[in-house]
């Protein structure tokens, strides 16, 4: 497996929850989203990923949508977060915490008395 996909394959896992957290602090159409992920190291996304996981989560309710007037051309679609979502992120988020630490250190190859092997 090369280090691209490797990449890939650990963010795909957490991309959902990192795109409804982006959702939560602001409303946003797609490509301010993906504009958004890049602005967090997320440069490898494509909007071609991301539309998928917008409807992905707009299916399992974490989110909705809303055309709105833009300023600068057509209606735009911007998303939401919905309590649905918002405990979702909230269930991800506490489980993330509880999984970086150790992971972290097992990959370092820490042992829990600080010594490496």
């Amino acid at each position: 497996m090369n280090m691209s996909s490797i990449k890939t394959q650990m963010r795909k896992g957490l991309l959902d929850a990192c795109i409804l957290s982006i959702i939560q602090s602001q409303p946003v159409y797609g490509y301010e989203l993906s504009r958004k992920l890049n602005e967090h190291q997320f440069t490898d996304v494509s909007e071609g990923t991301i539309y998928p996981i917008l409807l992905r989560l707009l299916n399992k309710e974490f989110i909705y949508s809303e055309f709105k007037h833009s300023e600068q051309g057509p209606k735009r679609k911007y998303y939401y977060i919905t309590e649905k979502g918002r405990e979702e992120l909230e269930i991800v988020s506490n489980e993330w915490l509880k999984i970086k630490e150790p992971i972290t250190k097992l990959l370092k190859g820490s042992t829990d008395d600080g010594e490496n092997n």
